[in-house]
């Protein structure tokens, strides 16, 4: 048994026995005539030890579990304080850090707002740039191209041009064509002047009024062949030896021509007359109509094909002009464009800087009112371990306490008239007993108080308990348990006796560890 117990065993037997003391001598004398077949129920020494015992284990375990919880309650309380005092900390470090930055994230915000602007301006300068070069450079090739194609139709029409006056040039220096002289009345008979066309051939030249000269050569006959004429248009002769001349008339350009004769033969055969005939020149002047219209058509084409190719040339430099400003144009932007988003780019990082140092500060006090929030939940843990250790330990000092208050009753038997006859005198020893009993107890409980180590603040006033009322109980076996004596003097003898051997129990143990 350790100390603590038999310092408690000690007090509770003194103060038992005191208050058994008391109790006896100021009990009522039971009237003679009150009865009671109710039996007491024996409580022996020993199972009050154990009890007492038991309830001092409990208070001891529940004792310790109060230092323990008040430990952790210290530590928890401290982890608690402290994660406070980083709260706190972060929260005014958040707060300096904010106010120190919100300026710097206005500032940052702004100018990120005013760089994005700008830069939107010149990106849409930069593409309406590019697309006026690109449409510029389009027109440049168009009109290049423009430039090529009447260039292609001025060489066309240039070749057809040469074409057409090479044709009249030719038909100008005339050409020589089938021509035979036939009978007016009979065109498929030859007239009798075909003779002296011996060539059968004809000179046909276009004239620059679109008419045709037509020679046809006369190769003898000149002294017989006076006139000839078309249209009432006499020819002209030209004489190309004694015998022979190329005679010539003008007309339109056609497949034939009606010519009017005058024959004089009258040197070689006086009696024949001077013969007038009418004879058809079968020749096709045709071949040089359309030669001047082709030509004048020619010369209008390439003529307009050459101011086409001048106004194609004259567009073509100045969308050439306008083209190289639209890329100069272009290229100046793209440089702009390319400085917004520099700056642009500049003022987000600086902008993000300045929000990651406002995110840190705040993520700093976030993580430190998660720890301050685990330190409380913690302390509340240990504030919850610590009152439920306090509340153990409260129940068991009252369990102890009523181990302390059993009634060790020894059961009446022959030592009740030896009692009886000593109550007199155990009158004046129980009381005196009783006071020294107190006085002892106090002392003891004041020992077993000091030693036992605990940090609970309130402490436990000790209220005696209440003596168990005595059940019936039928007896189990041949021993039958004695009741009191119906006598009045008999029933006091035996309570004082029994008062004595109490007070003794508590006394004796004490006197003893005195003189140990």
């Amino acid at each position: 048994m350790t100390s603590h117990v038999k310092n408690t065993l000690v007090t509770t037997a003194a103060i038992a026995g005191a208050l058994a003391a008391t109790t006896l001598f100021n009990t009522t004398t039971v009237k003679a005539d009150t009865t009671s077949s109710a039996p007491v129920t024996t409580t022996t020494s020993a199972t009050k030890d154990t009890a007492i015992a038991s309830a001092q284990a409990k208070v001891n375990s529940a004792s310790a579990a109060v230092v323990s919880a008040q430990a952790a309650y210290g530590s928890a309380s401290t982890a608690a304080s402290d994660a406070a005092a980083k709260t706190a900390a972060a929260s005014a470090s958040a707060a300096a850090t904010s106010a120190a930055t919100s300026s710097a994230v206005a500032n940052a915000q702004a100018a990120a707002d005013s760089a994005a602007t700008a830069k939107s301006t010149a990106d849409a300068n930069l593409a309406k740039a590019q697309s006026n070069a690109a449409a510029t450079s389009r027109a440049k090739s168009m009109t290049s191209a423009a430039v090529v194609s009447a260039q292609s139709a001025v060489a066309s029409a240039s070749a057809k041009a040469s074409d057409a006056d090479s044709a009249v040039a030719s038909a100008e220096a005339g050409q020589t064509v089938t021509a035979n002289l036939m009978k007016s009345d009979d065109p498929t008979q030859a007239s009798a002047a075909q003779q002296y066309f011996a060539t059968k051939t004809a000179i046909v030249k276009l004239l620059p009024s679109g008419q045709v000269q037509i020679t046809i050569p006369l190769t003898s006959g000149l002294k017989y062949l006076k006139e000839v004429s078309y249209n009432g248009v006499d020819a002209t002769f030209t004489k190309t030896g004694d015998d022979s001349a190329n005679i010539t008339f003008t007309a339109d350009p056609a497949t034939s021509y009606t010519l009017a004769m005058t024959m004089d033969i009258t040197s070689v055969m006086p009696f024949m007359p001077i013969m007038h005939e009418k004879a058809l020149l079968d020749v096709d002047t045709t071949i040089f109509n359309g030669l001047l219209a082709a030509k004048s058509a020619a010369d209008a084409a390439l003529t307009s094909a050459q101011a086409a190719l001048s106004t194609a040339e004259t567009n073509a430099a100045t969308v050439a002009q306008v083209a190289s400003k639209a890329a100069s144009a272009a290229t100046a932007a793209a440089t702009v464009a390319s400085d917004a988003a520099v700056v642009a780019t500049s003022a987000a990082t600086n902008l993000t800087s300045a929000q990651a140092a406002n995110s840190t500060a705040q993520a700093a006090l976030t993580s430190a009112q998660v720890a301050q929030a685990a330190a409380d939940a913690t302390l509340a843990t240990a504030k919850a371990n610590l009152d439920s250790a306090n509340a153990a330990l409260t129940s068991a000092q009252a369990e102890l306490k009523s181990a302390q208050n059993i009634v060790v009753v020894t059961p009446a038997s022959s030592a009740a008239s030896s009692a009886s006859s000593t109550a007199s005198s155990a009158g004046s020893a129980a009381s005196s007993a009783t006071n020294s009993a107190a006085s002892a107890a106090t002392a003891t409980s004041n020992v077993a108080s000091s030693a036992l180590t605990t940090t609970v603040t309130s402490a436990v006033v000790a209220t005696p308990a209440t003596t168990k009322k005595a059940t019936s109980s039928t007896p189990a076996s041949s021993t039958t348990a004695k009741t009191l004596p119906q006598t009045g003097n008999e029933n006091q003898s035996a309570l004082v006796a029994l008062g004595l051997a109490i007070l003794t129990l508590g006394i004796y143990p004490m006197m003893k560890r005195k003189h140990a």
